[in-house]
């Protein structure tokens, strides 16, 4: 199949839906998608966060088919460059990508494809292309730079890699060309930092949702080592036949834990930086073809791979921040299709990732992160608003698909401390952080509060009542649900949101959540996720699945290129049984449609129909809150005093 490039003048909605139908096989756009798309047909640099698995990929792909020329794109690792190479080529779209796994023949190649203009999608590595850059400037036509994973090149960002630095002189060397910068995970400095690092010249941001609904997320604290592995074994027994991902914090847990699951019949491997690159490499070509079903890895496994089924990631170990954590787990169900997440948490953890952080170049930085990681893993509000909110993105309601929604604590109206703090907030000029502002409500008169005048105020006092150690724990509440945001970059000050306001100033009610000071509890064995898919047919969705691991074997391509799951779950819901209604089925292009249809509407037809109900996920009831929580409920309630604005009231 040719790509024709499509003059930009013309490149109109009709026209950007049919690339979008006919490589990809979707009718319509996620959001964000066309809005991104569109701005990069406009040749406008941007810097685009969306989360992983949202469909960033479509972002710069579609442009690069459209526009003339190659777009050349950035990414970090081989095993990432070649899971896309694949996917596009199964799609009909002319890609490559040069790095160090070719030879000279190879090399000569591809770089024969470039000069000619045949393709559509060049991959290299940042080191490689200021290698290549002079090369590149006299020989190819560059439509577009794409720069994957951008947050690699702040010192900010979590995952900082410094040949990521050399990317600034592109402007410079490519006037007119567009740099086009993605990344699943970056706040707000780093956000910043990318747009000075690239030398972008009035870029657009786009931030997409962080949401994952998918996405199940469960916290367990205090397990030994033995509980550990019990219920990671019940995790992939629930996921019988389906892939996971199990990072742990040091190279001998990988080991051991690998061990211990392969006695116990796992097809599993290990996988860390002790390796060498070639035992790595067949771990990741094992993983990704489905000759294993589980690696236990460290944080050096993961970014590198594109695959698009897993369907559990467990953390056998505290991450080092929630930006990590959140990279990781988007590792699952990048296909949209359910995926259950589980972090465990303890002590020991949280001890040895402190050390690492005291060690480590950016001390204050990482401690910074981890404690807000801790956070998260103690909290007892819906994890999901938690990690929304830490990303910038206020949520007002339960996302109830985590463990805290499924197993809720007591909760009262919380409305008063809330104003109490925000109070406090707001009549010292949003000027203090965390410390000050619990020492203004337990009238603590610090120096620094003397000093500025704060012992004055009407709130000085007005929380004494309740412990610091309560307050603390409130505060973090308020920071998670989206009432108060931290400002890193002027002293951890603590702001008054949006939606903060609201509650201030009486337009809406805030709850909280009772404090539990007991050890935690590990929640309850979540049930088998069910397939959004009432009208499928199980037993054909098997006999598809098995066609597609033979395909996949023939062409020596992981299963989920050929066909996704998804894709799988439309065609047994469907059952297509012409080639024109196999194209209109969910991410079925021109070229899977010429490739695949004849043999899949082959099985579809000699299938039988399967009628079966399916049963229900058992409903539980949440567990009724113990006295000591209802008499600390009930004390906040008698204490509640109504309220209308800030002027009119004591604090």
């Amino acid at each position: 199949m040719r790509n024709v490039a499509i003059p930009l003048a013309i490149a109109d909605m009709e026209q950007i839906y049919e690339v979008l139908k006919r490589y990809f096989g979707y009718d319509a756009f996620r959001p964000m998608q066309e809005e991104v798309i569109r701005h990069i047909l406009g040749r406008k640099d941007a810097l685009v966060l969306m989360p992983t698995g949202g469909g960033k990929s479509l972002c710069f792909q579609i442009p690069a088919l459209m526009m003339e020329g190659t777009a050349v794109v950035i990414s970090p690792l081989i095993s990432l460059m070649k899971d896309q190479v694949d996917m596009l080529r199964n799609n009909g779209i002319e890609a490559a990508a040069l790095n160090s796994s070719l030879d000279s023949r190879g090399h000569m190649e591809v770089r024969g494809q470039c000069r000619n203009g045949r393709l559509k999608l060049l991959y290299l590595s940042p080191e490689r292309l200021q290698a290549d850059l002079e090369w590149i400037r006299t020989h190819m036509k560059v439509s577009l730079f794409v720069v994957d994973e951008a947050h690699c090149i702040s010192a900010w960002g979590h995952d900082f890699r410094p040949e990521y630095t050399q990317l600034g002189n592109l402007h410079e060397l490519f006037p007119g060309v567009p740099v086009a910068a993605f990344t699943a995970t970056a706040d707000k400095v780093t956000r910043e930092d990318i747009v000075v690092q690239l030398h972008m010249q009035e870029a657009r941001l786009f931030v997409g949702s962080f949401d994952r609904p998918n996405l199940s997320l469960s916290v367990v604290a205090g397990c030994s080592a033995k509980d550990k592995q019990k219920m990671i074994l019940d995790i992939i027994h629930r996921h019988d036949g389906e892939s996971g991902i199990i990072y742990c914090m040091t190279r001998k847990t990988t080991e051991e834990l690998s061990s211990a699951l392969k006695l116990k019949g796992v097809p599993c491997a290990c996988y860390h930086a002790g390796m060498d690159a070639e035992q790595r490499r067949m771990v990741q070509n094992d993983f990704r073809c489905d000759r294993i079903q589980v690696v236990c890895a460290t944080v050096a496994f993961g970014m590198g791979i594109d695959k698009q089924d897993v369907r559990f990631v467990v953390h056998y170990n505290l991450p080092g921040s929630i930006e990590n954590y959140y990279q990781e787990i988007g590792r699952g169900g990048r296909d949209g299709m359910p995926c259950e997440t589980v972090l465990f948490y303890n002590l020991q953890d949280l001890v040895m990732r402190r050390r690492f952080a005291e060690e480590s170049a950016q001390q204050e930085l990482n401690r910074q992160k981890l404690g807000q990681m801790q956070d998260y893993a103690e909290a007892n509000v819906c994890r999901r608003r938690i990690l929304l909110n830490y990303f910038g993105e206020r949520s007002e309601t339960d996302c109830r698909n985590c463990d805290v929604c499924e197993n809720p604590p007591a909760r009262f109206d919380g409305s008063e401390l809330v104003q109490k703090m925000l109070s406090v907030l707001v009549r010292t000029g949003e000027s203090v952080g965390s410390t000050a502002a619990i020492d203004i409500l337990t009238r603590v008169s610090s120096q620094l509060i003397k000093r500025k005048g704060f012992d004055k105020i009407k709130t000085f006092g007005a929380g004494a009542e309740i412990s610091r150690e309560d307050w603390k724990s409130y505060l973090m509440q308020m920071i998670h649900l989206g009432y108060v945001e931290v400002d890193v970059l002027h002293f951890r000050r603590l702001k008054v949101t949006t939606l903060g306001e609201d509650v201030l100033y009486g337009r809406k009610k805030a709850e909280l959540s009772v404090i539990d000071r007991r050890d935690f509890k590990v929640p309850r064995k979540k049930p088998t996720m069910e397939i959004p898919y009432d009208d499928e047919d199980r037993s054909l969705f098997e006999a598809l699945r098995a066609l597609r691991l033979t395909l996949a074997r023939e062409e020596k391509m992981p299963a989920y290129i050929i066909l996704s799951d998804k894709c799988l779950h439309s065609l047994a819901s469907r059952r297509p049984s012409t080639l024109a209604e196999f194209g209109e089925c969910y991410g079925i292009g021109e070229a899977k449609t010429q490739k695949y249809g004849a043999k899949i509407l082959e099985i579809i037809a000699a299938a039988g129909v399967d009628t079966s109900d399916t049963c229900g996920a058992a409903e539980t009831s949440a567990p009724k809150p113990e006295s000591y929580m209802e008499r600390q409920k009930l004390l906040h309630l008698n204490s509640a005093k109504s309220r209308t604005s800030l002027p009119d009231v004591a604090w």
